[in-house]
């Protein structure tokens, strides 16, 4: 199925060791030392963004739809902080996910997200193998589905690394914005987090949606947000989720808040 999806000359999956292989992946680490991400253009071939994107054009009316407020720490702020402190800075989000059990087992994205070849491939990348696909029913794989007036509000991810597959833009608006590495494990750097959050820093880097990108992203500590969309088109991006551990499972409350079902 990868020769089918994925330019396979670019990116050459199926040839571990060779040079080209090699210098793919030399190409992508030094991306990700430099802002903590990897942009991989082209990742799908034309015929391979094609079918990917009709497959999940046909599951997006799938997609359970949550939004409300939340902070860039993904937590209720405790009442100690001061009232201007980032942990206490809310924003909106909103955002509809279809998930790992509602793809068919002949779905295009599915195979790529269950091919061996691309998981070793994002291991090389991250120096992090070997990886294992989450164990979740749910949240092994996603489809995030946002429409005309969704965002998602200016966060840290709680894991270490995410993998996203771009398949289709939206009219206006839907950017990745992110500052790279603006805190530490041992700085939370709460001042320069602050000016991301009111809109005052310069260190925010602009990510154009581009359909066949491949996105490995460092984002625990790199702050990072979806720019409000416009526009009747969906942005349709499939969510990989591979960890360092096998076994990996969202908690309950995490499923329902996600997927509106537990179990």
């Amino acid at each position: 199925m990868l020769e089918q999806l994925v330019d396979l000359e670019r990116y050459p999956l199926l040839a571990p060791g060779s040079a080209r292989h090699r210098a793919a992946v030399d190409a992508a680490r030094a991306d990700i030392a430099r802002m903590g991400a990897a942009e991989l253009p082209g990742f799908l071939s034309p015929r391979g963004l094609a079918l990917a994107l009709a497959d999940a054009r046909g599951l997006a009316k799938l997609a359970y739809r949550s939004g409300g407020m939340g902070t860039a720490y993904l937590e209720l702020p405790d009442a100690s902080w001061p009232a201007d402190h980032p942990r206490k800075h809310f924003g909106r989000y909103d955002v509809g996910v279809v998930a790992y059990d509602q793809f068919p087992e002949d779905s295009p994205i599915r195979r790529l997200y269950e091919a061996d070849a691309l998981m070793a491939f994002v291991g090389a990348v991250l120096e992090r193998g070997p990886l294992f696909r989450y164990a979740d029913p749910f949240g092994a794989l996603n489809l995030a589905v946002m429409r005309d007036g969704d965002q998602l509000q200016w966060h840290f991810d709680q894991t270490d690394f995410v993998i996203s597959l771009a398949l289709e833009d939206c009219e206006e608006g839907g950017d990745f914005e992110v500052a790279p590495r603006i805190r530490s494990r041992e700085d939370e750097r709460y001042t320069e987090v602050g000016r991301v959050l009111r809109g005052e820093s310069d260190a925010v880097v602009h990510l154009p949606m581009q359909p066949g990108t491949l996105l490995i992203f460092e984002g625990r500590n790199s702050v990072h947000r979806v720019s409000p969309l416009r526009g009747p088109t969906d942005r349709l991006v499939a969510l990989l989720a591979y960890d360092t551990k096998p076994g990996t499972v969202s908690s309950p409350v995490l499923r329902m808040a996600r997927y509106g079902r537990a179990g």
